[in-house]
């Protein structure tokens, strides 16, 4: 099993000032930053884009910039960069053969970092039992990591799900179960951990939306997201599961390559899609939290019209019988 290593000796001493700070700086709040030969590298790779002969680059110029220096570094390379440059940098993950392959790099990096890179889970409260068995396994093989659980909001099972939003939501709004399941869960751990970039689990060859992938993407609500293993094929990911027995979901052994919630998951057939199991006959192609958030923030400005609208009606009808 890999593990982290750090180096105590190559850690300067807390009375060596690293970065700026201002002259009344007390100990305590002086920032722990150090420099290895690997951090100036990836620094200096980075800093000699943001300003070439005076030319001042957008966000998207940046981030376009940023893509075209990593489209050819290996995995590794990546997942260095993220863990040196990146502050409050977690991993989410439905511990899907992409995303275990990612835990167990980053759990053989041998670099000096910052930071360690723990997990976010949404349990939507529908996953498969192997699925939460295999959480436990993963807690078990990388004890260093924290896997942060979110539910949905006010509930703890699938049955008290169902009594707050009616049976079947998945069939019966599919937008607002990925909100109540997915989305708002998300955002809520992003908030409460305080996260500003994650690495994701999703690959160029998973089809769909996921066809012209890029490494790194930023949202509407500027939420960095890292893809390191886009250009990945499932071979690949297979591949480096077996070889580093990585453990991995018993249902890939009958079928299943891309696992969901067992509502929508399917095993694929030969010569189908990575993900031709998820909502098998449905116009979707993504459980939500890759999805805009403006399709969110739409659904949840047109549920608060509603309301007002029945209340309103509600208000009128009492009325009217009163009046009888």
């Amino acid at each position: 099993m890999g593990s982290f290593e750090y180096d105590q000796g190559d850690v300067p001493s807390r009375d060596v000032e690293s970065g700026y700070v201002s002259a009344s700086s007390s100990e305590e709040s002086l920032p722990e930053v150090y420099f290895t030969k690997p951090h100036l590298k990836y620094l200096n790779r980075q800093l000699q884009h943001l300003e070439p002969e005076g030319t001042l680059y957008s966000l998207e110029g940046y981030i376009r910039l940023l893509n075209e220096d990593l489209a050819n570094a290996s995995h590794e390379e990546i997942l260095r960069w993220c863990t040196i440059t990146l502050p409050n940098l977690y991993q989410t993950t439905a511990f899907g053969l992409t995303g275990l392959v990612t835990v167990d790099m980053l759990s053989k990096l041998r670099i000096q970092r910052p930071q360690l890179v723990n997990l976010i889970y949404l349990d939507t409260l529908h996953a498969f039992p192997e699925t939460l068995a295999l959480v436990d396994r993963v807690r078990e093989r990388y004890p260093h990591l924290n896997v942060h659980v979110y539910r949905p909001a006010g509930v703890k099972t699938a049955e008290e799900f169902a009594k707050k939003f009616g049976d079947r939501l998945w069939e019966t709004n599919d937008v607002q179960y990925d909100w109540a399941a997915k989305v708002e869960p998300a955002q809520r751990a992003y908030a409460e951990l305080d996260v500003k970039a994650v690495l994701t689990g999703r690959r160029r060859s998973q089809g769909g939306k996921r066809g012209d992938l890029d490494i790194i993407e930023v949202d509407e609500a500027g939420l960095i997201k890292v893809n390191p293993l886009a250009n990945w094929t499932f071979k690949q990911v297979q591949d480096y599961v077996k070889a580093n027995d990585v453990p991995y979901n018993e249902l890939l052994d009958r079928g299943y390559k891309s696992i969901g919630d067992w509502h929508s998951t399917q095993p694929t057939k030969e010569g189908e899609d990575e993900r031709a199991g998820r909502w098998k006959g449905q116009k979707k192609s993504e459980c939500g939290i890759h999805n805009s958030r403006s399709k969110f923030a739409q659904f949840l400005k047109e549920q608060e019209l509603k309301k007002q609208e029945e209340a309103l009606q509600n208000a009128l009808n009492s009325g009217l019988k009163i009046e009888s």
